[in-house]
């Protein structure tokens, strides 16, 4: 069976609320000058800004100016966590970042798809959770629905569209396991 799309009724469909809508609304008006055309050493003052935008933002948490966050109130990220330089946090649904993660520039966390198998392709708000201590490398992927394990490694532009299992280090497309994390003691 050929069924086309009903895209009409996509773009019909109610898939925020009104202070959801005003929410973004005011974020995208506002994330240039309080956010994006910030100096780079004000971490705790973007870290603010996301708070007073719903947020969770935990203690020294450093946020590049240049990264691009969707829906601010969909964040949660742990004590001493990095986002670096053009880092995109699409958080359609939750993105949950435990501590001591670091992002690298160009990183891309896109928790948000559309059901494909549906004529109107509805919105899907997914679910990305990073563990603690792990390292998302520069213009890595990590997609809808994913969960990163603790300690795991998602290698320079890998693209994570499945789980990545703790302390593991994945890479390629779509990424696999390459060796596993040990970590010596200095």
């Amino acid at each position: 069976m050929n069924a086309s799309l009903d895209i009409d009724a996509n773009r019909r469909a109610r898939k925020w609320s009104s202070q959801e809508l005003l929410t973004r609304a005011i974020w995208e008006l506002l994330r240039g000058p309080l956010f994006a055309w910030t100096p780079r050493p004000l971490w705790s003052w973007r870290s603010a800004v996301l708070r007073f935008f719903g947020a969770y933002i935990g203690r020294e948490v450093r946020l590049h100016p240049s990264v691009r966050i969707d829906v601010p109130f969909n964040i949660s990220i742990g004590d001493y966590t990095a986002v670096g330089d053009r880092a995109t946090l699409y958080a359609l649904g939750p993105i949950t970042i435990g501590r001591r993660v670091t992002i690298s520039q160009g990183a891309h966390l896109c928790a948000g798809t559309h059901d494909f198998r549906r004529a109107t392709m509805p919105l899907v708000k997914s679910r990305i959770t990073i563990g603690d201590e792990v390292w998302i490398c520069a213009d890595a992927f990590v997609g809808p629905d994913v969960t990163v394990g603790e300690r795991a490694i998602v290698g320079a532009r890998a693209v994570a569209v499945r789980d990545v299992v703790a302390e593991s280090i994945v890479a390629g497309n779509p990424a696999r396991v390459v060796s596993y994390r040990t970590v010596v003691q200095a």
